[in-house]
């Protein structure tokens, strides 16, 4: 795309949210760390909006037990790289689209070292390990770039009860609290974007682990909650960015 075209495709977003927007869109890159069900989701919508340039990181490759959730988790594709699956898609989606892959877990050191070279225009932050996401909102909050963080959409059912809220106002999330606890420990109380749910989650929804990586325990999670969650995070980072307001209900 060159200039100020826009790409027949977009023709219906441009109807809804006129050519500004989609010409944002298509000069904004965003950073995409997590591609899982969160993730995968989110990063479909973003893709599917205009943007045009991603970096994705990830360094799983996709599990049979991911296939309940995770958009590029299917029979075909167990065993293989997240990270090229959803280049794959991205491009088949939007030849157009520029993307950085990233097909490792990122220490610290690099994670700082990416946000310090690179300025992005959102991150999204969709990492479902406590210390990894700690560091990534740290380095993200400290790089003053806008960032939304997703808590946990395990053990939840209700659609109605998920909120975007800054971390310090939010309830009713066991992940959530643990965040909030360790960033306390590091001198961070509020300014964090956040998707979380409402609803109370079960006790007998929770498995302990041994450790491995980076979890000690999850919950359950069935089908569309994680994606409404990276339905929900894109939607503010298109929201945001193409300067769309928000309607109330009335």
């Amino acid at each position: 795309m060159e200039g100020n075209d826009v790409a027949g495709w977009l023709e219906r977003s441009e109807l809804l949210i006129g050519r500004d927007a989609i010409l944002t869109f298509q000069e904004s890159h965003v950073l995409l760390v997590g591609l899982g069900g969160v993730g995968s989701f989110a990063g479909e919508f973003l893709v599917r909006a205009g943007i045009g340039q991603i970096t994705i990181i990830d360094g799983d490759v996709v599990d049979p037990t991911n296939k309940n959730r995770q958009l590029q988790a299917l029979n075909s594709t167990i065993g293989k790289s997240k990270v090229e699956l959803l280049r794959e898609r991205y491009l088949d989606i939007n030849p157009d689209i520029k993307i950085n892959c990233i097909d490792h877990f990122m220490i610290p050191e690099d994670m700082e070292k990416l946000l310090r070279n690179n300025s992005y225009d959102f991150i999204l932050d969709c990492i479902d390990s406590v210390q990894p996401k700690l560091n990534l909102i740290q380095l993200a909050r400290a790089s003053k770039m806008k960032f939304i963080s997703s808590m946990g959409a395990g053990g939840k059912l209700d659609p109605a009860a998920i909120r975007i809220a800054d971390i310090s106002q939010t309830k009713e999330c066991k992940f959530a609290q643990t965040v909030k606890k360790l960033l306390k420990r590091r001198g961070i109380r509020d300014r964090i974007l956040v998707v979380y749910s409402e609803e109370i989650q079960p006790k007998e929804a929770l498995k302990m682990t041994n450790g491995a990586n980076y979890k000690k325990s999850y919950y359950g999670t069935i089908s569309y909650m994680p994606a409404l969650f990276g339905l929900f995070m894109a939607s503010e980072v298109i929201r945001r960015l193409g300067r769309l307001k928000k309607k109330k209900l009335h």
